[in-house]
């Protein structure tokens, strides 16, 4: 006689209703999900390097809820950098629509000022856990490269030999001269996008 299973049960599932457990894995999805929401909310209000406890009130979760998604804060900071990641991506990588290499170069440092808008809370805080985040350090060293590669390929080969040049390009498209304008010289995003544009079509002129 072949068995089968009881009505509602899952092979192998001891007697959990099938329901019951999609229910508990929806749920489970639903907390990572929150949490994840939760440090994101928090860390983009200016708190650089909050604690699980603080996580764990804005996501209404448990403490150990926090530390069964995610195994410590490191884990969890790479997860919300995916997601910025994600969010930025298409303004740093997406397609140019300029025509000549000059004007494609002026679009990057457009699209780079809004990512460093978006993305600059979720820096500051990667910046203040870094010391204690082997992932935080290598991620952002790779997306640095990553952008340096990206403006290479859109110079023709006479300015990238020019290596005074490309360095000045290099540094006029950071984060850090972003910083250096919006916070300790205090210019709108507006305005810093302004100077930005003005510094590129001069190394490019």
């Amino acid at each position: 006689m072949v068995m089968t299973s009881a009505p509602g049960l899952t092979p192998g599932s001891e007697g959990i209703p099938a329901d019951h457990s999609d229910g508990r894995r929806r749920r489970g999805q639903d907390n990572r999900a929150k949490i994840v929401r939760a440090m994101m909310e928090i860390v983009h209000s200016g708190e650089v390097a909050p604690s699980a406890e603080q996580v764990a009130s804005r996501a209404e979760v448990g403490l150990r809820t926090v530390f069964r998604h995610f195994q410590d804060m490191d884990s969890l900071y790479r997860e919300i950098s995916a997601v910025i990641a994600k969010e930025v991506r298409g303004d740093f990588l997406g397609p140019l629509a300029a025509q000549d290499w000059q004007g494609r170069v002026l679009e990057m440092a457009g699209r780079r000022i809004r990512a460093y808008e978006k993305m600059a809370p979720f820096k500051r805080a990667g910046d203040a856990f870094r010391h204690r985040s082997k992932f935080l350090g290598t991620d952002y060293n790779s997306l640095v490269v990553e952008l340096r590669e990206r403006l290479e390929a859109e110079l023709p080969a006479p300015v990238r030999r020019d290596r005074d040049t490309l360095e000045a390009l290099d540094l006029a498209l950071s984060f850090e001269t972003w910083s250096r304008l919006r916070r300790e010289q205090g210019l709108t995003p507006k305005r810093t996008q302004a100077v930005v544009e003005a510094v590129v079509r001069r190394l490019l002129a």
